[in-house]
């Protein structure tokens, strides 16, 4: 059997697609695959380097460091995908109603995403640094005549608060589209059959939403789990670690630090834990779309 010959459009296409795929190989398969390689070594990121085989990881596990850093980062990310996609839905819901000017506030709430998380992050330092104790010391309010960036207990918050304000504008914008594609239909076969305020959002609107739910789940999981340009400008991990994420972690000790290798084992075993969270998330929320 004759294979089809490629057809003037598809070669296009193809000439199209090509740079993109060379770069993305390039630029993030190599460098995975080199990373991968490193984690068996003691490369300290100069210099020759021995291959030490699984030890880098077997010594991730008797590591309190980094024990620390993978609890302060999981607790960041539940309390940060949790808050994130209450708050976006409730903005959603009522952006998608019957206000005056939902574009413009659409737009207005949008803007954090557009802004760098550095310069957000900068931004929220002089304000948490500076500006709330001063208000703190002129109102006579004690909680707030300190930096709560500089409490090693409290000093997450203030990242998390950076976090979800910043991540919430895309996971609105997700929901928005979900509930456009509710039909009006079934919220007045809902009237009709007198289902309340939360009747209506228990029974009808969150079912149809599920697929929605299910993609802002996992992507701001990820992004939570992830989380870099916060720690770096608010906090560098302090004080005292407190806040020292895994990606800032590897970043610091593995750049920085002379552990290229140990490091490496660490960001490996990190893109395990980020994929593992995302097939669970995927099988829950499969499973609760079918229920519904």
């Amino acid at each position: 059997m004759k294979k089809k010959a490629m057809t003037h459009k598809d070669k296009t296409l193809l000439f199209m697609a090509l740079p993109a795929v060379i770069l993305f190989v390039l630029f993030n398969t190599v460098p995975l695959i080199r990373g991968a390689l490193y984690s068996f070594t003691n490369y300290r990121g100069y210099g020759s380097y021995d291959w030490v085989g699984i030890r880098n990881y077997i010594d991730l596990f008797g590591d309190v460091r980094v024990g620390h850093s993978y609890l302060f980062t999981f607790k960041y990310a539940i309390a940060g995908t949790i808050l994130v996609n209450v708050l976006s839905l409730i903005l959603a819901m009522g952006l998608n109603s019957k206000i005056r000017a939902k574009s413009f506030l659409r737009g207005v709430y949008f803007i954090p995403n557009i802004l760098g998380a550095l310069i957000v992050g900068y931004i929220f330092s002089y304000i948490f640094t500076y500006i709330l104790p001063a208000v703190g010391n002129a109102l006579n309010i004690g909680f707030l005549q300190n930096s709560i960036l500089a409490d090693e207990r409290f000093a997450w918050i203030g990242v998390l608060i950076v976090g979800v304000w910043q991540a919430i504008a895309m996971n609105t914008i997700i929901y928005i589209s979900g509930l456009q594609t509710i039909p009006a239909d079934i919220y007045e076969a809902g009237m009709i059959d007198g289902a309340g305020t939360w009747q209506t959002f228990r029974k009808l609107t969150l079912p149809m939403l599920m697929p929605f739910v299910s993609i802002n789940l996992i992507l701001s999981t990820k992004n939570m789990l992830m989380v870099f340009d916060q720690i770096m400008s608010l906090t560098k991990g302090g004080p005292a670690q407190s806040t020292e994420s895994i990606s800032y972690l590897i970043y610091r000790n593995g750049m920085e630090g002379g552990q290229f290798g140990f490091q490496s084992a660490n960001a490996v075993l990190f893109f395990v834990v980020i994929v593992a969270f995302s097939i669970i998330q995927m099988k829950l929320t499969g499973k609760k779309e079918e229920q519904l």
